[in-house]
């Protein structure tokens, strides 16, 4: 497990850009915490490092549940929980349905449906620790 202290929504950006450099196509991203934290700061610096093209696109799918971002070499979905139900709510989304071989997936609210997460994903739990501090740990 490795942690990570951001006092700034920039700082969150670049530690999840650094984190970026050791995914690679098939890797699962599961973001944990609570609203407000920065979760989506997190998922627009692992964007910013992997296809900055698409960094004006990234913003909470909250009301979509699913954003896609296209890259020439790479195509990352970005889930939104949050709004799901319950499990058939998911199925519904096409959450299965996905060719997570070709992609990378990174769900926010993942504590939500943790059986729906795969038992090898990369889990990034983000911690409010004060009003300007956040601890971010990946394991």
């Amino acid at each position: 497990m490795s942690e990570y202290i951001s006092h700034s929504i920039t700082e969150t950006e670049r530690i999840a850009a650094e984190i970026a450099k050791r995914l690679k196509k098939g890797d699962f991203l599961a973001l944990y915490g609570e609203m407000g934290v920065g979760k989506t700061a997190f998922v627009r610096g692992i964007i910013a490092a992997l296809m900055p093209e698409c960094l004006p696109l990234v913003h909470s799918p909250t009301f979509a549940i699913v954003n896609e971002y296209l890259g020439d070499n790479l195509t990352i979905y970005h889930f939104d929980l949050y709004r799901i139900n319950n499990e058939d709510d998911l199925y519904s989304t096409g959450f299965f349905d996905y060719p997570l071989q070709d992609c990378i997936i990174i769900t926010e609210w993942s504590e939500l449906f943790e059986d729906a997460i795969p038992s090898n994903a990369v889990r990034v739990k983000i911690e409010i620790r004060s009003e300007t501090e956040r601890s971010i740990r990946v394991c």
